[in-house]
């Protein structure tokens, strides 16, 4: 959304002085966008939805922080990826593999073996990407999203999340091989 930045400061002014209108308009403008966002670390649509209720919570009780200096939907945006980043850490266990997974995956290499066969071209939108996601346990989807959409390094994921470094790296592998396979029986 691109608005001319006189207009965004009277905008936000005025969603700052508690007009509703204003405030609706701003949630309407970035609902869609930052739904995607919530959705790339939730289990499910409910899920997303109340880290988005909480997102915009937080982003209209610290908008008078808002510097007018970047993007008014990267600052928003920025508001929910650490909000989903909040309800991942609530749930502790949900970070760390349950031992049927660890079995599972004992049986599966790290590393892509590059001379694999089976390689097959797929046409794969958004929506593809996102759905697959959903497959994937809360730990793996944290790490990869932060990972690939954020570009964290390991350091900064294990920082963020509480976890190894190892851990980190492991459950990227880990998510990348699982995705590629959800992708690929699709």
């Amino acid at each position: 959304m691109s608005i001319d930045p006189v207009e965004q400061k009277t905008w936000l002014d005025r969603c700052l002085a508690g007009d509703r209108n204003s405030q609706r308009k701003l949630y309407e403008s970035f609902y869609g966008k930052m739904l995607g966002v919530c959705l790339r670390y939730a289990k499910d649509m409910d899920q997303a939805k109340d880290m988005l209720q909480d997102g915009f919570i937080k982003v209209f009780n610290s908008l008078d922080r808002f510097n007018h200096n970047g993007s008014l939907e990267g600052w928003i945006r920025r508001i929910m990826v650490n909000t989903a980043i909040d309800h991942i850490r609530r749930d502790k266990r949900s970070l760390v593999l349950s031992q049927s997974e660890e079995l599972i995956d004992q049986g599966m290499d790290l590393e892509d073996d590059p001379h694999e066969e089976d390689e097959e071209e797929i046409s794969l939108t958004m929506t593809h990407v996102v759905e697959a996601m959903q497959h994937l346990s809360p730990g793996y989807k944290a790490v990869f999203n932060l990972y690939v959409m954020e570009d964290m390094t390991h350091k900064e994921i294990a920082e963020t999340l509480g976890i190894s470094e190892g851990t980190s790296k492991s459950n990227l592998a880990k998510a990348k091989k699982k995705l590629k396979q959800i992708l690929l029986n699709s």
